[in-house]
């Protein structure tokens, strides 16, 4: 009985030797990749700000990004989808150049004015860079799906430097109402090993600041739980919104650069109309606005039409943080209305939307409070929970599978794991 012991303590320290190692080379590469991507990100940013005449040029960005993809990415077209569908059913090694193709077009179209996010980006970056290193370790497919997912957190992770959310999110995002605990280990020390390169490489992450709390009662609970299901709704006609527009393009223009040169035509029209830069790029400084002060209560809703206009036509980015920008100034719009203080809210709602529309309610909490502090746990619990619920099956990523039901009904008979 000793004997077995031992020998089953040495395999279990070779285990987690073996992974360790992995998970902090890849923890090294997509850390490194992501602080290039955020550095890189700034600059644009700050050049489209400066000058505002480059939204003229979005149509031909998007023209040239199609046309880069159409004859060099077909086979990474896929971004986030194809890595969850390779950790579901592992096919073949993901090329390297989905690493340089996504990163060259968020940049782009950050610099001339997409309403797209960042963590696609850093996702793909992460997932194909920590893939590279299949063929070089020899893994077997149940191991080269550990290593994706560890890709995953650690690129999500490093980008908005939440090391705990982005672990878990590598474990939730795969399935609805599944966690993938073979590969607990490997995401928890990408995640906060990425996070870690991150900041020696110098990157600074925004830093947002709740005002007032209200109090943890029955009234607030309720009104959190209400908050909960509006964002949840938003959430799903956003993911809802943004894959009807592209299948839409798809089926009605045939030459997939053209798609998003429409899209940019679109885009470029409406802020030139606006007179503003409002709803384009990341949107962080309106962010910040929605804990600080009342905004107008259309600016959730005007960011989510220009994000689902930039997403759905073609441009590359993500979808996180126009919804982090739609789920904060929808909760700065309804704080009156339930009595709830601004930069509470806006918390609440930065992380419920995103719980709603990825299917990832656990991973919304943590990084509610690794950014907002433990005083706002049960707030985000409640929201993110009733969000999750009410934003149906759909979801921003396609390749999500349902592993179990949101709830029992008509349409959830337990007949097992849906694929």
């Amino acid at each position: 009985m000793k004997s077995n012991y031992l020998v089953e303590a040495l395999r279990l320290l070779l285990h987690v030797g073996k992974w360790c190692s992995i998970a902090l080379a890849v923890a090294l590469l997509a850390g490194t990749a992501s602080a290039f991507f955020l550095f890189a990100l700034d600059v644009v940013t700050r050049w489209r700000q400066t000058w505002p005449w480059l939204i003229a040029l979005l149509p031909l960005a998007g023209f040239a990004v199609g046309w880069l993809y159409l004859r060099l990415g077909q086979s990474v077209e896929g971004g986030n989808n194809l890595l969850i569908d390779e950790i579901h059913d592992p096919r073949r090694v993901v090329p390297l150049r989905m690493a340089p193709l996504v990163l060259l077009g968020t940049v782009a179209s950050h610099l001339f004015g997409a309403s797209v996010g960042r963590e696609g980006t850093a996702v793909q970056m992460g997932g194909a860079l920590a893939d590279q290193l299949t063929h070089l370790l020899r893994l077997a497919p149940v191991d080269r799906r550990i290593l994706l997912m560890a890709g995953i957190s650690a690129g999500f992770s490093s980008v908005f430097g939440t090391p705990v959310a982005g672990a878990i999110f590598g474990l939730e995002v795969l399935a609805i109402g599944r966690l993938r605990y073979d590969a607990i280990l490997p995401c928890f020390v990408a995640a906060i090993a990425a996070d870690q390169v991150g900041q020696a490489w110098g990157v600074h992450h925004t830093h947002y600041a709740v005002a007032a709390w209200a109090p943890l009662a029955l009234w607030s609970a309720a009104a959190v739980l209400l908050a909960g299901i509006v964002f949840g709704l938003a959430g799903r006609v956003f993911a809802v919104a943004t894959h009807a527009l592209s299948g839409f393009m798809k089926r009605r223009v045939a030459y997939a650069p053209l798609r998003p040169a429409i899209g940019g035509v679109v885009v470029a029209l409406a802020v030139l109309a606006l007179g503003s830069q409002r709803y384009i790029g990341l949107g962080i400084e309106v962010i910040i606005e929605a804990f600080q002060q009342p905004l107008a209560p259309w600016d959730w809703l005007a960011k989510s039409v220009f994000t689902v206009v930039s997403l759905g036509s073609g441009f590359k980015g993500g979808e996180v943080t126009p919804l982090f920008y739609i789920g904060a100034t929808l909760g700065n719009a309804m704080a009156p209305v339930l009595q709830m203080p601004y930069s509470m809210l806006a918390a609440v709602g930065f992380v419920a939307v995103f719980a709603g529309a990825a299917n990832t309610p656990l991973a919304s909490i943590i990084m509610a409070i690794e950014l907002f502090g433990p005083q706002i746990g049960p707030f985000a619990a409640l929201a993110c929970v009733s969000s999750y619920l009410f934003s149906g099956h759909a979801g921003i990523y396609r390749a999500q599978r349902v592993a179990q039901h949101k709830h029992r009904g008509p349409a959830a008979r337990d007949d097992g794991p849906q694929h």
